[in-house]
C-alpha cells in the first residue's frame, strides 16, 4: 500500500534510517530536520502521514502535531518519543496525534503503524468522496433531465460544491433557476445553514431595503418593532436574490456597500451589524446590456458574477421534454386522484415539436391542465392547449424568384435577427449564442437597425 510519509526529526541519521526502511517497504518518504521546515513543506506538497519526534529545538513535535490537527485534520500524525511514559502518550493524543511510538524505534512495528495510518487516511478520503456524491445526488434530485445540456449543468454544479464564491444564475423565465440555487446550497458546506430567498421584482424600493437590511422601531410609519433583515436571517447560510436585474439603482448601491463591507445597517439604525452569507443571484435579464444601458451598476455586476451558471431553456433539452412530461403527469395524477397512466402515442410528437417559450414552467402547467381535463386513462391530443395542437415551426422566407420582391443583404440580416429573437422569446443572450455573436455586437446591430422592444414583441 503506497503512501507519502513526511519524517520530522532533528537527528538527520534517524531520519535517513527511517526513510531507507520505509522506502524498501514501498512507501514514498522524505524528511525535514525541524518542525518549522516541516510546516513549510506541508504548504507545498501533499502527504498521507506525518511522523514526528517530540523533542526538537524550537517548535516541538507536539506543537507541530497541534498545528497539523488544526489546519489539516485529515492528515494523521504519528509521534515518536524516547520518553515512553503514559503522560507523554496522553499529551500527544490530546493535541490530535493519530498514534505514538517509543524510541528506540522498532522498524517493523513502525511500518505497521504507518501502514495503518495511511489506510486510515485513504478510507477517510473515500468516505468524503461518497459523502460528496450523496450530497450532489441529493442536491440535483429534484432536477429532471439527462440531456447533454443538463449533464453539463450537473457537472458545473458539482464543481461548485467546495466553493464559497458568489454565483449568478442566468436563464429564461421558467427554466428553474431557484431549483438550481437550492442544488448549489445542498452541495455546499452551508447545506445545514439557512436558505433565504427574496424576489427583488416583487417589492418596491423602500420595502426591499427594509426586507434585506431590516429596520428599527419607528423607522417609518408601520415599523412598530425592530425587524431583522434577510441578510442577517441568512447569517451562516445562503441568500438568493431572485430577479436581481429588477433592483432599483439606488438600492443596488446600498447592496454593493453591504456586500463589500460584510456589514448591514438596518433602516433607521445607527450601527452596523456584521453578517456572513454566501450570495446567489438569479435573473432572466441580460445584465451586460443592462450595464451598457446604465440600468445596472457595473461594480455590482462584477461583485455578484464571480461564477455564472446558465440554465438551459427547454428547447435546448429536447430529450428531456417527454421525461419531464411523464414526471409531471405522475405528480398531478397522484395529487388529483385520477387514474391517468401516460401519454397517447399522438401526444409525444406535438410536445416535441413545440418551442416551449415558457420553458419547464409552461410544460408543467400544460400537463396539469391536461390531467385535469382528460376523460381517459391517457392524455390525448385534444387535452392539449390549441397553440400546442396547431403549432408549426415558423420559417423565414428570404426571397422569391421575383426580382421585385428581393431585398438587400442587410434587410435579410435584420429579418433573421428578429426571427431568432422571437424564437428565443426576446432573450438576447440566447439569440446571440444562436447567431454566433457576442451580446455587445447583437446589441449594436439592434441599435443600427433601430429595433425597439415593441419591434421585438411584434416581430
Amino acid at each position: 500500500m503506497p503512501g507519502r510519509i513526511l519524517i520530522v526529526d532533528d537527528e538527520r541519521s534517524m531520519c535517513e534510517l527511517i526513510q531507507t526502511d520505509l522506502r524498501l517497504r514501498g512507501f514514498t518518504p522524505c524528511y525535514c530536520t525541524s518542525a518549522d521546515e516541516a510546516l513549510q513543506t506541508l504548504q507545498g506538497a501533499e502527504f498521507d502521514v506525518v511522523l514526528t519526534d517530540v523533542r526538537m529545538p524550537g517548535t516541538s513535535g507536539l506543537q507541530l502535531c497541534q498545528q497539523v490537527a488544526t489546519n489539516r485534520p485529515d492528515l494523521p500524525v504519528i509521534v515518536m518519543t524516547a520518553f515512553g511514559s503514559l503522560e507523554t502518550a496522553v499529551g500527544a493524543i490530546r493535541v490530535g496525534a493519530y498514534d505514538f511510538v517509543t524510541k528506540p524505534i522498532e522498524l517493523d512495528l513502525l511500518a505497521l503503524i504507518v501502514a495503518r495510518a495511511v489506510r486510515h487516511r485513504q478510507l477517510q478520503e473515500q468516505i468524503q468522496l461518497l459523502r460528496r456524491a450523496v450530497q450532489q445526488r441529493a442536491g440535483t434530485a429534484e432536477m429532471i433531465g439527462d440531456s447533454p445540456a443538463m449533464q453539463s449543468l450537473y457537472d458545473q454544479l458539482a464543481r461548485l460544491a467546495d466553493s464559497e464564491t458568489s454565483v449568478l444564475i442566468t436563464g429564461e423565465s421558467g427554466t428553474g433557476k431557484e431549483l438550481v440555487a437550492r442544488a448549489i446550497l445542498a452541495q455546499s458546506r452551508r447545506s445545514s445553514g439557512a436558505f433565504v430567498a427574496v424576489n427583488c421584482a416583487a417589492l418596491p424600493e423602500m420595502l426591499l431595503e427594509s426586507e434585506l437590511f431590516g429596520h428599527t422601531r419607528g423607522a417609518f410609519t408601520d415599523a412598530r418593532a425592530d425587524r431583522q433583515g434577510l441578510l442577517l436571517q441568512a447569517h451562516g447560510g445562503t441568500l438568493l436574490l431572485d430577479e436581481i436585474g429588477e433592483m432599483p439603482l439606488a438600492m443596488q448601491a446600498k447592496l454593493l456597500r453591504a456586500l463589500e463591507e460584510r456589514k448591514v445597517r438596518p433602516v433607521g439604525g445607527d450601527r452596523d451589524v456584521p453578517f456572513d452569507v454566501r450570495l446567489l443571484s438569479a435573473t432572466n435579464r441580460d445584465l451586460e446590456v443592462a450595464v451598457e444601458e446604465q440600468r445596472f451598476r457595473e461594480d455590482l455586476y462584477f461583485r455578484i458574477n464571480v461564477i455564472q451558471v446558465d440554465v438551459p431553456p427547454l428547447r435546448a433539452r429536447e430529450t428531456d421534454v417527454l421525461l419531464l412530461a411523464r414526471h409531471f403527469l405522475q405528480q398531478f395524477a397522484l395529487r388529483s386522484g385520477k387514474n391517468v397512466t401516460g401519454l397517447a402515442d399522438t401526444v409525444a410528437p406535438r410536445l416535441l415539436a413545440y418551442s416551449w417559450p415558457g420553458n419547464v414552467r409552461e410544460l408543467r402547467n400544460v400537463i396539469e391542465r391536461a390531467v385535469a381535463l382528460t376523460r381517459y386513462d391517457k392524455i390525448v391530443v385534444e387535452d392539449l392547449p390549441e397553440k400546442i395542437r396547431d403549432f408549426r415551426a415558423s420559417q423565414v422566407v428570404l426571397g422569391s424568384d421575383d426580382p421585385t420582391e428581393l431585398v438587400s443583404l442587410e434587410e435579410v440580416e435584420r429579418r433573421y435577427i428578429l426571427h431568432v429573437l422571437n424564437a428565443a422569446a426576446d432573450n438576447k443572450t440566447t439569440a446571440a449564442r444562436i447567431l454566433g455573436l457576442d451580446r455587445k455586437t447583437l446589441y449594436r446591430k439592434l441599435k443600427h437597425y433601430g429595433v425597439e422592444e415593441a419591434d421585438l414583441n411584434g416581430s
